[in-house]
């Protein structure tokens, strides 16, 4: 269900990815559920989008609870996956076999919910970013783009919707606080999974230059995610102290692997 805030006075949430460092999210998103906190639009990046689908639903402690009980599940995720599938969390288990049965999302009370929930994508053939609106998709086709939003390059296989090829959002727009204003957001909470001060290294190239030599635009995004990550935070934190921002994020580096 769409919001019903008028355009321009809207409330944000913008969700940073991280894999694994995502659970902080989650964490933050349940007290958001505690307090009664809903915005009006909802942005997710990678695991952000994950967790954000949870949370519009209303489902306090799902991310946590099911992490906590299939982390060590081979079907979910890890080298056993990776060497069986293609892609290093489980496709089956993790979006199909979990939202569909063994915790199952509630799509019912997502659909009512009066947010606009987007999830930031990168276009493979272009390396651009695209923002697809999940509220009016069947949960199938919901779960394939919240996938494709969090398909991590080199470890996972590209996924195809609606005729085009994608992978994790976070490669071209990691912090999508800029688009806000697009979908008519005046303020807007951003929760972010690194502490202050850190600041993204550049890649080692050659692994994304060999595997998606067919894909150069996307090659570039790669290239520049760095600086296009570290832009970003700086945007953030000075609309911060503008006021237009109310910035969350870890009081200090959070020692968990990607994988972990």
């Amino acid at each position: 269900m769409a919001t019903n805030t008028p355009f321009g006075q809207r409330l944000g949430l913008v969700l940073e990815g991280g894999a694994m460092r995502g659970i902080y999210t989650a964490g933050v998103l349940d007290v958001f559920l505690e307090a009664g906190i809903m915005p009006d639009v909802v942005v997710g990046v990678s695991a952000g989008a994950l967790h954000g689908c949870s949370y519009v639903a209303g489902q306090k402690g799902r991310s946590i609870r099911y992490y906590r009980k299939y982390r060590s599940d081979k079907h979910f995720m890890g080298l056993y996956s990776l060497l069986t599938t293609g892609d290093v969390v489980g496709t089956k288990f993790c979006y199909e076999d979990i939202p569909l049965r063994l915790d199952p999302f509630n799509e019912a009370a997502f659909e009512k919910a009066p947010v606009d929930f987007y999830v930031t994508v990168t276009n493979v053939r272009t390396g651009k970013p695209e923002y697809i609106l999940c509220d009016e998709l069947k949960v199938g086709s919901k779960m394939d783009v919240i996938r494709a939003g969090a398909s991590m390059p080199l470890c996972s296989k590209m996924v195809e919707w609606n005729g085009n090829l994608y992978l994790d959002g976070g490669v071209s727009d990691s912090i999508p606080y800029a688009k806000m204003k697009d979908f008519g957001c005046r303020k807007s909470i951003v929760v972010l999974t690194q502490p202050a001060g850190y600041l993204k290294q550049p890649a080692a190239m050659a692994p994304f230059e060999a595997m998606y030599r067919k894909y150069p635009a996307f090659v570039e995004a790669m290239r520049g995610r760095d600086q296009m990550y570290n832009t970003e935070v700086c945007a953030v934190e000075q609309a911060a102290k503008q006021g237009d921002v109310f910035l969350i994020r870890p009081s200090k580096l959070l020692h968990v692997g990607r994988m972990e």
